[in-house]
């Protein structure tokens, strides 16, 4: 099992910028992708963006592609979420997770560990 833990969010005027962390522990070995989702009050909670680990190939959300980035440091066990050029409607919940099983299609990954959110406000 992994374990993670975000930080960064925050409250920041729309056109300003944030970065979450997670930092990943435990069975890490195993991670095949690590990505971060995000829930709006009354919203599913959605994917934003992925990276596999071992490779860095990276996946956006149509809704932050060019304003997001995601990275990860694999000594570290970290992932990042650079959000720029932030929007009201990017006001959310932040949950990291992780996938352990492989798939070639990153829309099929099935994440196994949660963090336990972070919570990213934007006023506009």
């Amino acid at each position: 099992q992994v374990q993670l833990e975000e930080s960064g969010g925050g409250l920041v005027q729309a056109g300003g910028s944030l970065r979450l962390s997670c930092a990943a522990s435990g069975r890490t070995r195993s991670i095949f992708a690590m990505a971060w989702f995000r829930q709006a009050p009354e919203k599913e909670r959605d994917v934003v963006a992925v990276v596999i680990w071992s490779h860095g190939t990276t996946y956006y959300a149509d809704s932050v592609k060019g304003r997001f980035t995601i990275s990860r440091d694999i000594a570290a066990r970290m992932v990042f979420l650079q959000m720029n050029r932030l929007k009201a409607e990017d006001t959310a919940v932040y949950f990291c997770a992780v996938a352990t099983r492989p798939s070639i299609d990153y829309r099929d990954l099935a994440y196994d560990s949660w963090g336990q959110g972070t919570q990213v406000t934007v006023s506009s």
